[in-house]
């Protein structure tokens, strides 16, 4: 009896195999949308982190910007004091040329006042010495007369144009003791430097005046002598 039932087909295997095939779509959905979601993550994150970077360059250029107008301010500000130094210079320099010409014509001038001083001292000098070798010649026997007779010695003292003149017998009580003086004739007037022993300043000075006034050096010679011979009584 059981060989004479119908079979019955519910269709199992059909709805298991849509049941397979929809879990295929669904899952293939579901990692469609999950591969579309992390894309779009991914992009978003792209696009933020580019977002980012741009705003980086951008903060950067102006930073940049910034560096430069100040760097340029700073350079022009000291390009202004560099001018304004430089024209202070020139003004300087100008004045200092200005006052350089002018001492320039002042020693131009003070040169000219100079030569015409020497010219005038050389030809003084010249007619002094002309004097000087007129009362030499006029001197030197005298002065022969002092050396060989009264026992007057000349000697150098190393000093230029300084002579040491030396006087003996002049001591009665020791013949043989010697006095001096030193007789300068570097400047124009002769100038008694020292005198052994001292004599008195103001008579040797009033001798050094009458030779000035004479130019007698065998009277002075003389005057010389007498003032040792009164320094030797007192």
């Amino acid at each position: 009896m059981a060989d004479q039932l119908p079979s019955i087909d519910f269709g199992f295997n059909d709805l298991r195999e849509r049941m397979a095939q929809f879990t295929m779509r669904f899952d293939e959905f579901i990692e469609r949308g999950r591969k579309r979601v992390l894309d779009e993550r991914n992009a978003f994150r792209m696009s933020l982190a580019e977002l980012e970077e741009s705003e980086r360059n951008r903060r950067q250029a102006i930073a940049n910007l910034e560096l430069k107008a100040t760097s340029h301010a700073q350079t022009r500000a000291k390009e202004a004091a560099e001018t304004a130094e430089m024209h202070a210079a020139i003004r300087s320099l100008t004045q200092q040329r200005d006052e350089h010409l002018a001492q320039r014509d002042n020693l131009k001038a003070e040169i000219v006042l100079i030569q015409g001083s020497i010219r005038q001292r050389k030809e003084l000098q010249a007619a002094y010495q002309r004097s000087l070798d007129a009362q030499a010649r006029h001197n030197m026997p005298e002065l022969r007369f002092w050396e060989h007779c009264l026992g007057l010695r000349i000697e150098g003292t190393g000093v230029d144009d300084q002579l040491r003149f030396v006087y003996a017998c002049v001591d009665e009580r020791e013949p043989e003791k010697e006095v001096w003086f030193e007789l300068n004739m570097s400047g124009r007037d002769f100038e008694v430097v020292d005198t052994k022993p001292r004599l008195e300043k103001e008579s040797v000075e009033e001798v050094q005046n009458r030779l000035h006034d004479t130019k007698e050096l065998g009277a002075f010679l003389k005057s010389m002598r007498n003032l040792f011979l009164r320094a030797l009584k007192t």
